[in-house]
């Protein structure tokens, strides 16, 4: 059995953290957030103890080092910001980390994280659940069976409505979330990197406050892809039926199915930390560089080979204001 402690226990992927820890057959001995609604932890480990200052967090891990109950991960849930800091706490802490995705917001983050690997002897890996989904799996064999020099068009489809809440918090502020794409898009990046392999060029066409599109080139496919967060984007269908998220990938032409199996991906990722087969810190690079290419990008409005949803009217920001 493996200690674990928990960074970011009030959020929203925190409960798929716990049930993996849980059923993994683990335990969590601390938890940390600076907001307290965190009942759910008592439908995992009741006994595990919480802290709302970090201070007093980490005192409470360092003495632990010094008894029985040494601490074998930190699970990273917090803010995407944060995850750097987090991380290198962990590790101080002679804990391996645990991060939820984006594992940082800048590839040279990514070489800072290197040297503290190497300094300390522990390892960071990556939450990528969609590299474990069967769908995708099966996927990723098929394209490596067809032949070498196929180049395979792809459309990559991502809404997910958001209220007003959303622009409050800090998934609305680009310094600390990385904006649309880095937010909710940074798995499917990777996801895309995984099978199609390098990235060859990067063009976005639109990055609004609630939508981001653009065109990317791998070694074996050309993706034009559309994020939004934005209700009124979403298909007439998808809202008819009371829906809030749309999720679509087309592989020439063919819908790829993969909406179920969701469930238990946190939990498989886990096995394969845990089994020493997870994915370190190379593997969450390309969709960095990626993400932050695009947040950097200006873009280039509707030239070449763009999404037709980024022809959809731009809309307000819902504080008056707007931001590429």
């Amino acid at each position: 059995m493996k200690n674990f402690a928990l960074v970011g226990a009030s959020g929203y992927i925190a409960p798929r953290h716990l049930k993996a820890i849980r059923d993994t057959g683990n335990n969590l001995i601390a938890a940390l957030d600076k907001f307290d609604s965190v009942g759910i932890i008592d439908s995992y480990f009741p006994e595990a103890d919480f802290f709302v200052e970090f201070e007093r967090f980490d005192r409470h891990i360092e003495k632990l080092r010094y008894k029985d109950s040494k601490l074998d991960y930190v699970s990273v849930c917090t803010p995407n910001y944060l995850h750097d800091a987090h991380i290198r706490f962990a590790l101080r802490q002679q804990a391996d980390a645990i991060c939820e995705k984006p594992l940082v917001l800048n590839p040279w983050n990514i070489d800072s994280l290197l040297k503290v690997e190497q300094e300390t002897g522990q390892k960071i890996w990556n939450i990528l659940q969609l590299r474990v989904h069967k769908s995708i799996i099966d996927l990723k064999k098929k394209i490596e069976a067809a032949p070498k020099d196929k180049i395979f068009d792809v459309d990559l489809t991502y809404l997910t409505s958001r209220g007003k809440w959303y622009y409050t918090s800090w998934k609305g502020d680009i310094s600390k979330s990385g904006g649309i794409a880095t937010n909710i898009g940074v798995h499917f990046y990777d996801m895309l990197s995984w099978i199609f392999g390098d990235v060859k060029k990067n063009v976005v066409h639109v990055h609004t406050h609630d939508r981001a599109s653009g065109y990317l080139e791998f070694e074996r496919a050309r993706v034009r892809w559309f994020l939004s967060i934005n209700y009124d984007v979403l298909p007439e269908e998808i809202k008819e039926k009371g829906q809030r998220t749309f999720r679509s990938i087309k592989i020439e032409g063919e819908e790829l199915e993969f909406s179920d199996g969701f469930t238990d991906l946190h939990t498989q990722v886990y096995k394969d930390i845990i089994s020493g087969k997870g994915y370190g810190l190379d593997a969450a690079r390309q969709a960095i560089e990626i993400v932050h290419d695009i947040r950097n990008s200006d873009p280039v409005g509707l030239k070449g080979e763009y999404h037709p949803l980024a022809k959809k009217e731009l809309s307000r920001h819902p504080f008056g204001k707007l931001y590429n």
